[in-house]
C-alpha cells in the first residue's frame, strides 16, 4: 500500500468511528424515549429543565442565564434532534429568559408559552423580539388549563389565573407559571420562582398539588418553600437549581430545614450537575446524576 493510500484508508478508519459513535450516542439517547424523561439541566445559577415524552416531544421550561443551555441540551438530545415542541418561559428574569434567545435562534420552537407580562430588561425583550421575527405560535397563560401530551400523559398549568400580558406586576417571582406534569403514576411540579404568597393561593384553591418530585422555588430561597406547602405537595424528591457558591446563598438553610423536615431527598444542581429522572409511569421513578 503506497503513502496516498495509506492516507486514504486513515482518513476514512477515522470517519467510520466518528460515524459509529454518532450512531451509538443516538442509539443510546433514544432508547428510553418509550420512557418519560425530566432532565434538570445544569446552568448554574438559574433554571432550565427538558422534558422528552415517550411520544417524542421536546419540552424546554426556561432556558438559564446565559448559553450554557446549549451544550446541555447537546448533550441530552440526539445531535440532529433540533425541534422544540414547546418551551415554556415561566418569567422574563435574566436567570430563566437569557439562554432562551439563543434556543429560539438554533432549534426550531413549535409554540411557546408564557405570562406576556411587562418587562423592560434587554433579553426579555430580545426573546420576544425573536419569537415575533420568526412569527413562532405564543400562547398566554391566564387561566388553569391541561395540555393533552398524549395518552396518560399531561401537563397541568395551574398558575397564574389571570391575564398578566402587558400587565406591570409589583413581583415578577409571583407571575411565575406554575405547571404539573403526570404521567400515569409519575409526578412532578414546577414552581418557577413562586413564593409562598403564590403557594398559598394554590392550596387555597384546593388544587392537587400532590408530585414525586418538586422543582423547589426560586432556587431554595427562604421566600418560597413554606412548611405547609411542602407537606401538601409530600415529594419523594426536591430537586435545587442553583449555581455553585451563588451570592444569593440558594438554597437557604431554611429550606433545607423544611425539606430534612419532612424526609423529602434532597438534589441540588450545584452539588450534583445534571440531574435525569426517567419514569415509565409505574412508582418506581429513577434518577441519574
Amino acid at each position: 500500500m503506497d503513502h496516498q493510500a495509506k492516507k486514504l484508508f486513515k482518513l476514512l478508519s477515522g470517519l467510520l468511528l466518528i460515524f459509529f459513535f454518532l450512531i451509538g450516542l443516538t442509539v443510546n439517547l433514544q432508547k428510553d424515549r418509550q420512557n418519560l424523561e425530566v432532565v434538570f439541566l445544569d446552568v448554574g445559577q438559574g433554571d432550565a429543565i427538558l422534558i422528552k415524552t415517550p411520544y417524542e416531544q421536546n419540552i424546554l421550561i426556561d432556558g438559564g442565564p446565559d448559553n450554557s443551555v446549549l451544550s446541555q441540551l447537546g448533550r441530552n438530545l440526539a445531535f440532529f434532534d433540533k425541534e422544540l415542541d414547546l418551551v415554556i418561559l415561566t418569567h422574563p428574569h435574566a436567570d430563566h429568559v437569557t439562554g432562551l434567545v439563543e434556543i429560539l435562534r438554533r432549534y426550531k420552537v413549535k409554540k411557546v408559552l408564557l405570562t406576556g407580562v411587562l418587562h423592560t430588561a434587554p433579553d426579555y425583550q430580545a426573546f420576544l423580539k425573536e419569537i415575533a421575527s420568526q412569527e413562532i405560535e405564543t400562547e398566554i397563560a391566564n387561566s388553569w388549563r391541561e395540555i393533552d401530551l398524549g395518552p396518560d400523559l399531561v401537563l397541568e398549568i395551574l398558575y397564574p389565573w389571570s391575564d398578566l400580558s402587558q400587565q406591570k406586576v409589583e413581583n415578577l417571582n409571583n407571575s411565575s407559571i406554575v405547571a404539573k406534569l403526570v404521567y400515569k403514576n409519575n409526578s412532578f411540579l414546577f414552581t418557577g420562582d413562586a413564593e409562598i404568597e403564590v403557594e398559598k393561593e394554590l392550596i387555597a384553591a384546593g388544587l392537587d398539588l400532590s408530585a414525586q418530585v418538586l422543582k423547589v422555588g426560586h432556587h431554595g430561597s427562604k421566600s418560597s418553600s413554606s412548611l405547609y406547602f411542602l407537606a401538601k405537595v409530600k415529594p419523594q424528591y426536591a430537586v435545587i437549581c442553583a449555581g455553585q457558591n451563588n451570592k444569593f446563598d440558594h438554597p437557604h438553610l431554611r429550606t433545607l430545614d423544611n425539606l430534612e423536615k419532612l424526609g423529602i431527598k434532597i438534589l441540588r444542581t450545584d452539588q450534583l450537575g445534571t440531574i435525569k429522572f426517567i419514569g415509565d409511569g409505574s412508582n418506581n421513578l429513577q434518577y441519574k446524576k
